[in-house]
This record gives structure tokens, C-alpha cells and sequence, in this order.
């Protein structure tokens, strides 16, 4: 048993404390031996504070302080003083006083860390992750994990206030693919058959709404068997939240006021609301993707018009193929030099482009090697169509850059360089953790079935449970392409953080959407049986929405990637690097499930 207990934490001492007897435990985050005095700060989690061993006061106190090394965990007893004049630490919530150090207890020995624990500085990420435990003692990386418990607190006092049942549904259910592969789970006292790990509790939530509860609410993990990015990861957490007897508004509505108390509550920020609205096309019209950043200008722009006016082959070629021309306006990019503008180039053609059109905007016109093409009025009405921020059009010093291709390929070229651009210039501010913007918007009206080159069959935009748009179930059978469903995203800083929609209750609806993505009638009663026979006992109208806690958190402190704000997360391979897992099973393990390997094909 420790012989010397906490009293108080290493983030708490005070002016109002001098003279007062205390004891802190924690771990040597430095130590400066000064000859006749050594000075130790200890850390813990909630701050630092500077330890004074004089051997004047206790020699064998000093020998055994001399002997720490970084990372013990010690408990040291003293005295609380004010720090000598000139010496304050004005940075530190403690920097005024220090602990005159009394009694000294090692509690546990540290070997040599492999990266500097007491240093915030880059770390490579496979050490990181295979020391995950010695990273999160760092206090940047602390940060973000208090962060994201203190959000998770404020989203359930939030509900809680608001009538809100939490609902724990189950982690061991049915394979209903969504969409991802499902991580599958064998068991034992049904030999041959599987579990699934939730990739969301969408059924679940939705069964809920036919029993009655009609404000449901819970933080989730959730699962999904897929290849990683930065924003991914095979195990992810959400808030889910289903409302009954309600429409997008009052979804909207929820949403917006729970953005706005928790960003208040987790980084001290006011957020505007409401949102503003941008319908799928126009987002993908204006910015290139689904995902706006609002923070800066750079929008593209159609000039298919005008480039339909122009000499030039290329652009031609493009519209009367059933492309469209479009544009943005990079602010000075004029001085740009000819290498760059190879760089963009070669760029855009990584993209999917086949090439990139680009012109210098002068006093009098325009400057590159297509200029010529456009003749001098086309030229002015260019530079006047084209926004190089809001609220300024393009002037000398600029650089128009232009894609001719299909709109798919326009757009998502023109949107990745406009991102890329952004961040080349700095023009993205900081994150709001920082003290810049919370830039969020709402996009609605996606499409309901997106088209399956490779199986030749409409696949769910969303889910197959999301309601079409009133105004467009005549075309479910008709023209199913034209549809619109009533889903919506919630985008904050370019990042998807919930996505969303109002459900499908009626039964009949439903077997529609069903018949559209061709299951047969085995199929649905084997993977949906059990739901839509819920239906059929009586459900109400009802909607939800899933914030992810990981992306939320990422947007507010500007983080690119879903591991910083986790605790131990996976490798892009799926790779726990702490534990090695996955890992092989035991023989008997696997007979005991009935399995067998076999290599991979």
C-alpha cells in the first residue's frame, strides 16, 4: 500500500494555499538538478507543479530525489511556498508557487520512454499507437480526450433535459447489410450460424418508434468491416437519435441548438445559428462536393456559356459531348509560375481531367496560352462572371482556372483542387479550438438510388429506409433517378459529422423501395422480415440523425485524422498496434465454433 496519499492534484495549488501541507502524486515530467537545489515538476493530468528537494532541509531526501529519472510515478508530502521573486511561471496555472518537498515515495519505476513524453512535438505515428498509453500522458493528446468526454456529457444533458429515453440496443444481432461489410461473430450454441456487429442501430431505433418511445437517444459504438481512411475506422462512435411525429424542421431545429450548447460547453465558442441549407446539386455545383467548406471563397462558377462562345476546340468538344465548362478564381494566383501551373496541371490530370485550362487576369484582359481563343469581349465577360471572394470579383493579379469534361469529373477535380489550393494559400483559418469558425451547413435533397455500374441495379443513396420526397413517389417505378429522398448531412469545416434521414413508415412504401432494388421476396423476409412485420403493427411517422463523436470532435480541433481522438485506435490495415489483435485463435477455439480455416482465395 502507498504510504503517502493525494491530497490535492498538480493543477491546483494556489497563492491562497501557501503555508499549507499537501501531498501530490503523479509522474517526473522534469527534473533540473541546480547543485544546491533540484527542482522536480510533476504532472498529472489536471496541470503541473514545480517540486523543491533542499538538501539543507533533508540530505537523504536529496540523494533519493536525485535518483528519478522521467515518468516515476511518485507521491511527494511538503510544504506549499511562494516562488522566490523573478522566478514565477506566469505560463503555469501553478507558476506562482511551489511544493518545498518534505517526503518523497517512489511508487513506480519507469524504463526510458522511446519518444519524449514531456514534449508535444511530432512523434512518428507507429510509435505513437504502439505506445498509445505514454501518448496519451502528452497533454495535447489528454486535450482531445477530455474534450470528448466533456462533449459526450453535454449531448446527454442536453436530451436528458429534453425528455430523451437512452436506449442501449444490441451489439449481437442480424446481418442487414447497409452499405459496408458486416464483422461477422460465430456462435457456439448455434453451430453454422452468425452474429453481426451493428453498423448502426438503425432498425433497432426505428422498432422503437413503433413501441412507443418516441424521443430516443444514445452514444453507440458502432462497426463497420471496411477499407480506412483518415476519417475511418472499423470501430467508430455515434450519437443516435430518433424522434417520432416530427419532419426535417424539427430535426434541424433539435440539431442546431445541441451544436450550439455543446460547442459552448466543450470549447467555449458561440456558433450562429441556423444553418444555412444547400441542396446536393447546388453543393455539388458550387464547391465540387457533397462535404462544403464554407470558411473560404474559391466557388466554382459555370461559364459553359461562355466557353460555348469561344475558339477553343477543348471546351467545344466538352459541351457538345453533354460536359460542362466551369471555373474558379484563385485570389493573386497570377504569380504563379509556369512550373506550379505544370504542377496543377498534372494534378488535375491525376484527378480524372484531361487537362486544365488556365488564364492570368490582366488590366486589359487576360494572359495564357489559350487566351487567344477567347475573343477580348468574352474575355471581360469571364473575369466579371467569376467571384474571386465574396463580395469581390476577379481583378489583375488573379488566376482562372477551368476543367471541360463531364460534370462528375469537373466537379470533383475543380472541388479537390479548390481544397488543395486552400490549404497551399492559407486560407483555411484555424480550428475553432483555436478561435476560428465553426463554418456548418445543412445539404438536403440527395438523391434516393444511386446507379450500380457493376450490377446493373439502383442501389440506396442512403439506406433503404429513407423516405422519398412526397412530390417524387410517382417515379419510384417510372424513373427511379429522378427521385429525391428526404435525407440530409450536417457538414461542419468540410467534414460530414451526421448524416440522416426521415424513414419510410408506411408498409406499402416501403416494399416499393424494396421492389426498386430488386430483393425477391426471400430476400426481403430473410434479411427485413422481422421489420417489416413491425410495421405493419402500427408505426408513426418518425426520422433521426447520427452525429459521429470522432468526426465532431475532429472539426472542432482541426484534426485530419479519426485516430488522434481516439483512444486506442486501429492501423489503416485494421491493426491494433498495442495489442497486436487481430491475432490467430487456439485449434480448440475454433472447433468449438464448428470452424475451420482455410487459405484465403
Amino acid at each position: 500500500m502507498p504510504r503517502l496519499k493525494r491530497s490535492h492534484t498538480c493543477g491546483e495549488l494556489r497563492l491562497e494555499h501557501q503555508g499549507r501541507e499537501v501531498t501530490l502524486a503523479g509522474w517526473v515530467h522534469a527534473r533540473r538538478d541546480h547543485g544546491g537545489l533540484l527542482f522536480v515538476d510533476l504532472r498529472d493530468r489536471y496541470g503541473l507543479t514545480q517540486v523543491v528537494f533542499n538538501p539543507a532541509h533533508a540530505t537523504e531526501l536529496f540523494a533519493e530525489a536525485q535518483r528519478l529519472r522521467s515518468e516515476f510515478v511518485v507521491a511527494v508530502r511538503g510544504l506549499v511556498s511562494r516562488r522566490p521573486a523573478g522566478t514565477e511561471n506566469l505560463k503555469l496555472a501553478t507558476g506562482q508557487v511551489e511544493l518545498a518537498a518534505r517526503e518523497l515515495e517512489v511508487l513506480s519505476r519507469a524504463d526510458t520512454p522511446p519518444f519524449d513524453v514531456a514534449d508535444d512535438g511530432e512523434v512518428s505515428g507507429e510509435a505513437r499507437f504502439t505506445y498509445r498509453y505514454l501518448d496519451l500522458r502528452r497533454p495535447s493528446v489528454q486535450r482531445l480526450l477530455i474534450a470528448r468526454s466533456t462533449l459526450c456529457q453535454a449531448i446527454r444533458r442536453f436530451y436528458h433535459e429534453r425528455g430523451f429515453i437512452e436506449v442501449e440496443t444490441p451489439f449481437l444481432t442480424k446481418s442487414t447489410p447497409e452499405g459496408a461489410r458486416d464483422f461477422l461473430v460465430p456462435s457456439r450454441l448455434e453451430p453454422g450460424k452468425f452474429y453481426a456487429l451493428p453498423q448502426s442501430p438503425q432498425l433497432f431505433k426505428q422498432m422503437l418508434m413503433v413501441a412507443g418511445f418516441d424521443k430516443y437517444v444514445q452514444i453507440v459504438k458502432c462497426f463497420r468491416d471496411e477499407d480506412l481512411r483518415g476519417n475511418r475506422q472499423p470501430e467508430f462512435t455515434q450519437l443516435d437519435v430518433e424522434m417520432s411525429f416530427i419532419d426535417e424542421e424539427d430535426i434541424f431545429s433539435t440539431t442546431e441548438a445541441l451544436v450550439v450548447e455543446t460547442t459552448r460547453a466543450v470549447i467555449g465558442r458561440e456558433v450562429e445559428a441556423p444553418f444555412p441549407r444547400l441542396t446536393y446539386a447546388e453543393a455539388l455545383a458550387r464547391f465540387g462536393t457533397d462535404k462544403p467548406d464554407l470558411r473560404f471563397g474559391l466557388e466554382l462558377t459555370d461559364v459553359s456559356d461562355i466557353a460555348g462562345r469561344s475558339e477553343f476546340r477543348v471546351f467545344r468538344s466538352a459541351l457538345e459531348a453533354g460536359g460542362e465548362v466551369r471555373a474558379l478564381v484563385v485570389p493573386g494566383g497570377a504569380r504563379f509560375s509556369r512550373q506550379e501551373m505544370d504542377a496543377l496541371t498534372a494534378r488535375a490530370q491525376e484527378l480524372g481531367a484531361k487537362g486544365l485550362a488556365w488564364y492570368r487576369v490582366k488590366a486589359d484582359g487576360l494572359d495564357g496560352p489559350i487566351a487567344k481563343f477567347l475573343a477580348p469581349e468574352l474575355q471581360q465577360e469571364l473575369i466579371g462572371r467569376l467571384p474571386a471572394k465574396p463580395g469581390r470579383q476577379s481583378e489583375p493579379g488573379d488566376l482562372i482556372l477551368a476543367v471541360a469534361d463531364s460534370p462528375k469529373v469537373v466537379r470533383t477535380v475543380l472541388g479537390q483542387l479548390r481544397l488543395e489550393l486552400a490549404r497551399t494559400l492559407g486560407l483555411i483559418p484555424p480550428a475553432p479550438a483555436e478561435g476560428g469558425p465553426l463554418a456548418c451547413c445543412w445539404v438536403v435533397d440527395f438523391p434516393l438510388f444511386e446507379w450500380d455500374e457493376k450490377t446493373h441495379r439502383w442501389d440506396p443513396g442512403h439506406h433503404p429506409f429513407t423516405s422519398p420526397k412526397e412530390e417524387d413517389i410517382p417515379l419510384l417505378e417510372s424513373d427511379p433517378g429522378r427521385a429525391l429522398s428526404r435525407a440530409y448531412d450536417l457538414v461542419a469545416n468540410g467534414e460530414e459529422v451526421a448524416s440522416g434521414s426521415i424513414r419510410i413508415h408506411d408498409c406499402d412504401l416501403q416494399q416499393r423501395i424494396f421492389k426498386v432494388l430488386q430483393f425477391t421476396a426471400e430476400e426481403i423476409e430473410a434479411r427485413f422480415g422481422f421489420f417489416v412485420r413491425a410495421l405493419r403493427f402500427g408505426a408513426p411517422p418518425h426520422g433521426g440523425i447520427a452525429p459521429g463523436i470522432e468526426r465532431w470532435v475532429m472539426s472542432l480541433f482541426g484534426r485530419e485524422s479519426i485516430r488522434d481522438v481516439m483512444a486506442f485506435p486501429k492501423t489503416q490495415s485494421g491493426v491494433c498496434l498495442v495489442t497486436g489483435a487481430p491475432t490467430p485463435v487456439e485449434e480448440a477455439q475454433l472447433r468449438e465454433l464448428g470452424l475451420r480455416l482455410r487459405p484465403p482465395q
